[in-house]
């Protein structure tokens, strides 16, 4: 006697275990944006984030005459996007909003010691931080001044 008395039923049973395969994926591609705590935690941990920025006069300088309202909400869409999250970028290129700031490398790793901080203070996961770093990390070409 066959596990499957009828083709019927195969069919149906690979369709199901199809259908939960494309379930699974879905759900891992949202992994890191739940990691990060979705759209409340990406909010405080932008917030966390410009809070150390501002403390930090190295990094603040390059940010005197920018809107940080806009700022905060493009770098919140910005987060949400590169970890899978529902929400939608529209801002320019990191290489075109970064032109002109001549960021070193100094600054840059500055504002990535205060990125790590943020998300250890707002009880982001190591997998998580580990793996939106890996995400930024090719921007790094993108951001600092050549």
């Amino acid at each position: 006697m066959s596990f499957f008395p009828c083709k019927r039923s195969l069919r149906l049973s690979l369709l199901c275990a199809l259908l939960s395969l494309t379930g699974c994926a879905s759900q891992q591609q949202s992994v890191l944006y739940e990691q990060l705590g979705g759209e409340p935690g990406l909010a405080a941990l932008v917030d966390n984030l410009l809070q150390k920025m501002a403390d930090d006069e190295e990094i603040a300088r390059h940010f005197q005459d920018t809107d940080i309202a806009l700022f905060r909400k493009g770098l919140i869409d910005k987060l949400c996007v590169v970890s899978d999250g529902p929400c939608e970028y529209t801002g320019d290129t990191m290489k075109n909003i970064h032109k002109g700031f001549n960021i070193s490398q100094a600054d840059f790793d500055s504002l990535v010691q205060h990125l790590i901080h943020a998300m250890q203070e707002e009880g982001v996961p190591i997998a998580g931080r580990n793996a939106l770093l890996k995400r930024l990390a090719p921007m790094y070409q993108e951001v600092v001044y050549q």
